[in-house]
């Protein structure tokens, strides 16, 4: 995958990894936008590849009174605003085959989330689509196994397509992220790390999913240090009001510094 090939992406030949970074859902068009600016400004003075992502609807909730969205169309639409307001491409999950089409419609990137990665339907949707995608390995799947994912990408055709690592089920209630992994499917296909999601701590007593923030630096520098292409990172000004995901976002205030170190880290990577 060359990203240079996706629309609205910048800093190419900065020779520093992408970010894929955003709130977990689209809240409300002021949420995105003030989220958006912040991250373009950040990116921009730190030459980095930057994809705004957001998921305009949750399919995957703990409880049934959990948020899932504020309207498929119109968050959307939102995500829409945010590219051409910002001129950045866009990133959202789909969970079902006819998601594909629509989300096609309004964003660069389509994300197939990691419970649903094995689904042959799905993921040759989104590659029929014609845009990139981003498969994200799923808890329950080897760093090897993910060749197959991504061979039904190519297989239609389509070579624009990652992998997002998110961290591997460890016991029932806490994920960890084996970094060897990273270098087993670059093999196949450009790698992200999913920061966020990694420290996520599911199943939790109350039904929603817990996390450990305090860690996203360890995690990030950890994955630039061993070879990861692009970082994923779900970020909010206000994570424990955050409707969905808040216990292991990053708090939007320290995003700066978090990227300032981590391109200093892929500078001296870069010189070994």
């Amino acid at each position: 995958m060359q990203l240079n090939k996706i629309p609205k992406i910048k800093h190419t030949n900065s020779n520093n990894f992408f970010l894929l970074a955003g709130p977990c859902a689209i809240e409300s068009e002021e949420m995105a936008m003030q989220i958006a600016e912040k991250i373009v400004k950040i990116t921009d003075t730190l030459e980095i590849p930057f994809i705004f992502k957001g998921s305009f609807k949750k399919a995957n909730r703990s409880r049934i009174d959990s948020f899932t969205g504020i309207g498929d169309e119109k968050a959307l639409k939102i995500l829409r605003k945010v590219s051409e307001t910002f001129d950045v491409a866009t990133v959202t999950d789909i969970h079902e085959v006819s998601d594909a089409a629509t989300a096609a419609e309004y964003v660069d990137v389509l994300q197939i989330p990691a419970f649903l990665v094995r689904q042959t339907d799905l993921v040759v949707a989104a590659a029929e689509t014609g845009k990139v995608v981003n498969l994200k390995k799923g808890q329950f799947m080897s760093p090897e196994s993910m060749k197959h994912a991504v061979t039904k990408v190519t297989d239609c055709n389509n070579e624009q397509v990652l992998i997002t690592d998110r961290g591997t089920m460890f016991g029932y209630q806490d994920m960890i992220v084996d970094f060897r992994g990273i270098p087993t499917m670059k093999q196949y296909a450009p790698v992200v790390l999913d920061v966020t999601h990694s420290l996520q701590q599911p199943n939790q007593s109350a039904g929603v999913t817990g996390g450990r923030p305090e860690m996203i630096s360890t995690i990030a520098r950890a994955g630039i240090a061993t070879g990861a292409d692009g970082i994923f990172i779900e970020t909010h000004f206000d994570p424990a009001n955050a409707k969905s995901d808040g216990a292991n976002m990053l708090n939007l205030n320290l995003l700066e510094k978090l990227l300032t170190d981590l391109v200093a880290i892929r500078k001296t990577i870069n010189h070994l």
